[in-house]
């Protein structure tokens, strides 16, 4: 006699499985944090002329997707949540490009940054990363889906630290360097972790298929 196969297992083939509430409940909530943070950050950063805000808010709208990707495949099987780790890997890195893109438009114009803007939507924007790494803490371990999005808040919240250090940079220096070298920091670090999330995702798909 075959064993009974029990509703919602899953297999190589990515059938639907369980939706964990708990996964689903704090993904929608960080993802709606993110989303508000970006819109925050990233008008801050233009108005203040600040890279490390703008680079931070761009990581926050990656993140944004990130989850909503997360939230998407969390009803699927193994595969699905591979290729899309894979996927968020790939943003991660395009918003580290165009964050690079943005350091040499400042530096080719020479804008200095809005020290007070800086630090009031820097120390928010901290608040609110801390708040989703600690949210995220507990489901980090349940599968790549869920590691991925761990990374990302994790990084998150070292962007916001460097953020509130140029800051203060800035404004002991007077100088628009501190802001910029923190926006390259946080470029390479969105680099380094699409580097590491795309190499799970690539031996993750290859095991699941």
């Amino acid at each position: 006699m075959r064993p009974t196969r029990k509703l919602g297992a899953v297999d190589e083939c990515c059938e639907v499985r369980e939706i964990p509430r708990e996964q689903r409940r704090v993904l929608h909530v960080v993802l709606w944090i993110n989303v508000a943070m970006f819109l925050v950050e990233s008008v801050a950063g233009v108005l203040g002329n600040s890279t490390a805000l703008f680079a931070d808010s761009v990581d926050m709208l990656g993140d944004a997707i990130v989850y909503g990707f997360s939230l998407y495949v969390i009803r699927r099987g193994l595969l699905w949540q591979a290729r899309a780790a894979l996927l968020k890997g790939a943003i991660m890195a395009a918003f580290g490009i165009a964050v690079l893109v943005q350091v040499a438009v400042k530096i080719a114009h020479g804008l200095a940054p809005t020290v007070e803007v800086m630090g009031a939507v820097g120390l928010l924007a901290f608040a609110a990363n801390v708040l989703c790494l600690i949210l995220l803490w507990r489901r980090r371990g349940d599968d790549i889906n869920m590691r991925s999005a761990w990374v990302c808040s994790r990084n998150d919240v070292a962007g916001n630290a460097g953020v509130l250090a140029a800051a203060g940079a800035v404004a002991l220096t007077g100088s628009p360097w501190p802001d910029i070298a923190i926006g390259l920091l946080v470029a390479a670090m969105l680099g380094h972790s699409a580097a590491r999330v795309i190499r799970d995702a690539s031996r993750a798909v290859a095991v699941a298929r």
